[in-house]
């Protein structure tokens, strides 16, 4: 496992914060390492969309914040890489079908099927290795961004 430098630091500068300041501080630098695992899926992504069509899984992977009540949760701000559109399927006569076609990539619904597979498909994952190898630079991206976001925070106050 990665040891993470200058942590105490961190939680030091923090700690001196007001609490929506380091709050908002510790998001900003939470989305810059959550764009790096959303870049690596995007990437991983582009190879299992098929050009013959108008849809694109890649253009619809995002980084997304957390609601208060979540953060309330897990104690703290929380970004969260996913596809647009995300956690819905077909339902049972393919209603909602057409349902996410105002996203950049169009409607991906089926991004589910390729990334866990079916009973009549194997799973061809894109999000998930995208995690496992962009994991470690995503954690360095964002403590380095903490480091900085903290220092801009303390020299407003």
């Amino acid at each position: 496992m990665n040891e993470i430098k200058g942590l105490d630091e961190i939680q030091r500068k923090l700690k001196s914060l007001p609490d929506k300041i380091g709050r908002n501080a510790m998001k900003r630098s939470l989305r810059k390492g959550a764009n790096v695992i959303r870049d690596a899926a995007r990437g991983n992504a582009k190879r299992l969309d098929d050009p013959d069509t108008s849809e694109s899984i890649a253009k619809n992977i995002a980084v997304q914040s957390g609601n208060r009540r979540r953060e309330r949760q897990e104690g703290g701000p929380v970004m969260r890489v996913g596809v647009m559109g995300g956690a819905r399927d077909m339902g049972k006569y393919g209603e909602f079908k057409g349902a996410g076609k105002g996203n950049p990539g169009g409607d991906t619904f089926y991004w589910r099927f390729l990334e866990f597979g079916t009973s009549n498909m194997a799973a061809r994952p894109f999000m998930r290795p995208a995690m496992a190898t962009a994991g470690g630079a995503a954690l360095d991206a964002t403590v380095a961004a903490m480091q900085s976001e903290t220092d801009k925070e303390l020299a407003k106050l």
